[in-house]
């Protein structure tokens, strides 16, 4: 099977010799193309510094990432920067859309920045605003729509270019239940419909649940690993809830 991800043997240290930090300690695995992974554990776990150092927002101090063929770890200056914007798709817990620009031209921006022509640009945003019910907001501007919408705009937009990984940091952070529902709806829909292959960091075991396979990362390393399989969504979040209570989280952080 096609791997989207490996991640071999990293480490990231911060700080100097006297006050020395490992945040992420010796961690190692694989996303094959078309899989939702979920990456849970505690704060302070390392779960966002493994996000930051795959997303390319932080650099590896050992170890290599390779995504798509290529190691990203190798990658500098306008290299880099071209591969984050044409392989990498985000959505933030914040959205980060322009306020100034429609949905559409939010959407759109990433397509007008590899020049792909106007026609070409107008059936893509339609079809995936079609895809994600958001044709009838497409000319509004985000302060005009809901949370939930702006975070399917988001997603409309992270997926826009067909990146070879979404990368989602607490979605469903900034939601409310009815609009984080949503908004795990559609990213079903990204998954199983259009093939994309997610990465999302979360805190929230009914998030988690949408995912195939959930990594739990405690002090830098990965603590347990569970699969999806056949098991229903309740039947996985029951399961994701008793990790959690072996890694000694706190129940109220979780549900």
């Amino acid at each position: 099977m096609e791997k989207v991800l490996e991640v071999k043997n990293i480490e990231k240290y911060y700080g100097n010799k006297s006050n020395l930090t490992k945040a992420i300690d010796n961690i190692s695995f694989d996303v094959p193309k078309g899989e939702f992974v979920g990456i849970m554990g505690a704060s302070g776990s390392g779960k966002t510094t493994l996000l930051n150092c795959i997303s390319t927002i932080d650099k590896v101090t050992a170890g290599h990432i390779v995504i798509n063929g290529k190691d990203i770890t190798r990658l500098k200056g306008n290299h880099l920067n071209k591969f984050r914007r044409e392989e990498l798709g985000f959505i933030f817990q914040d959205f980060n859309l322009l306020d100034t620009l429609t949905a559409y031209e939010n959407i759109a921006l990433a397509l007008t920045i590899q020049k792909v022509n106007t026609k070409e640009i107008d059936k893509r945003v339609n079809d995936i605003a079609q895809k994600l019910e958001i044709t009838q907001i497409l000319n509004k501007y985000p302060y005009q729509v809901s949370g939930g919408q702006k975070q399917r705009i988001a997603s409309a937009r992270a997926i826009i270019t067909n990146p070879k990984l979404v990368l989602a940091d607490e979605p469903t952070g900034a939601l409310d239940s009815k609009s984080a529902r949503q908004l795990l709806d559609n990213f079903e829909t990204l998954n199983q419909k259009m093939n994309a292959t997610i990465l999302m960091v979360t805190h929230d075991a009914f998030t988690a649940s949408y995912a195939n396979r959930i990594l739990f990362i405690k002090d830098g390393k990965i603590f347990n690993e569970i699969v999806k399989g056949n098991d229903t969504r309740k039947q996985f979040f029951e399961k994701i809830i008793e990790v959690q209570t072996l890694l000694g989280g706190d129940l109220n952080d979780v549900i």
